[in-house]
């Protein structure tokens, strides 16, 4: 092994005096970096180091693509991992492995969540994350995007479609979220986080859904009645509003989830917003609209099926056009409100009750871990008075 002359001193080596080396050996430069020559007259430089109480000979590259002054700051890079109580070859591994592009993490996150969402919103979840961000983001590796990328993500629709920007804002924290977990070498602190910096502050103003004064839905069902439109569609609409029931509910129910020997409606909780089962009282014209739509739907699963296809869904947009055609501006959520005003102005029962009716989850936290009880029997009597009140006189209400 070659040797310099004299006392060993810290960066032994210099252009000059590796130009001027022939003999095959190994020539050191300080804190275990060498230049090793080959009898072949190929150089190539050499960290040797102990990690973890084992001798590491680590190469770091040939003399002709690395140079000294290069040799020198990766071994000072290494020691300092092996300092922190890393394996420098280990980390460089972890270095050279690939590292998912963007989209391949969405469909991932995508593949991991859509069995717990209902179809539509993964569906919505996805082509939010797609059209907006895939196409600046989509082929670029998780590592290389940054707080600034997200934020040219953004702000073409942050105060245009603000609500958009705003899921799409968190369903992109949840696909680095993910990524943090679940990618081998990806270390980088969440991109999203903060970007609310660097863009422009938008006043946003609740919105709600449209709805209907209750004191004209008594009305408003006769006039639905007697309209020319399908029969399904004016049970279905009569139906959602009787039951005080999302318009999804309404349109994914199945015949499997009634029994009508009890009169309720049970939605089982993969079908429910808030994830639990849910306890739909029916009053008697619900339970003739059961009657009459039971010859129409034939042999469907679904209770109030597409007219179109009576294997598919009836769609929300056909529900919103029946209300246009009457003349009506409000949403069919919105009927949803107008119970909920009537129990307040109307009515004497308890705030849960009328909360529970709607499947809202109580806001106390405390009170929900002790309150075990549906309130079925209080509800059945809510529900009740709702039909009497939606089937009587409009002169009288």
């Amino acid at each position: 092994m070659g040797k310099a002359k004299g006392k060993h001193v810290e960066k032994a080596l210099s252009t000059v005096k590796i130009n001027r080396l022939k003999a095959a050996g190994w020539y050191p430069d300080g804190n275990g970096l060498y230049l090793v020559v080959s009898k072949s007259g190929s150089r190539r430089w050499i960290l040797r180091i102990m990690v973890h109480g084992k001798r590491r000979d680590i190469g770091l590259g040939g003399h002709r693509d690395v140079t000294l002054a290069m040799a020198r700051e990766e071994t000072q890079r290494m020691r300092r991992q092996v300092l922190d109580g890393l394996d420098p070859i280990v980390e460089r591994k972890k270095k050279k492995k690939k590292i998912s592009t963007f989209d391949e993490c969405l469909m991932a996150v995508h593949a991991a969540n859509a069995p717990t969402w209902s179809p539509k919103y993964a569906n919505q979840w996805l082509k939010t994350v797609s059209d907006n961000a895939s196409p600046k983001l989509g082929s670029r590796p998780m590592d290389s995007i940054t707080s600034a990328d997200i934020v040219s993500v953004l702000s073409p629709i942050w105060v245009e479609k603000d609500e958009t920007a705003r899921r799409l804002k968190q369903r992109l924290h949840v696909i680095f979220d993910w990524a943090r977990v679940n990618l081998d070498g990806y270390e980088n602190a969440n991109p999203v986080a903060g970007v609310k910096q660097g863009l422009p502050k938008v006043s946003r103003e609740v919105t709600h859904f449209r709805s209907m004064d209750y004191k004209k839905i008594p009305e408003f069902l006769i006039a639905l009645k007697a309209s020319s439109q399908s029969i399904n569609v004016k049970l279905a609409l009569e139906f959602t509003i009787l039951t005080a029931a999302r318009s999804g509910e309404i349109r994914g129910a199945n015949w499997s989830e009634f029994d009508r020997e009890n009169s309720l409606w049970i939605r089982p909780k993969d079908k429910m917003k808030n994830k639990k089962e849910h306890k739909i009282p029916l009053g008697a014209r619900c339970l003739e609209i059961l009657d009459e739509i039971e010859p129409i739907s034939g042999k469907s699963e679904l209770v109030f099926p597409s007219s179109v296809n009576w294997t598919k869904q009836m769609s929300d947009m056909t529900l919103l056009q029946a209300l246009k055609r009457l003349g009506e501006t409000c949403t069919i959520h919105g009927y949803r409100s107008s119970f909920r005003n009537w129990t307040a102005e109307k009515t004497s029962y308890p705030r849960d009750v009328c909360e529970m009716a709607l499947a809202h989850s109580l806001e106390n936290k405390v009170e929900a871990a002790y309150k075990r009880t549906d309130l079925l029997e209080k509800r059945r009597l809510l529900m009740k008075d709702w039909e009497v009140f939606l089937l009587a006189d409009p002169c009288h209400v």
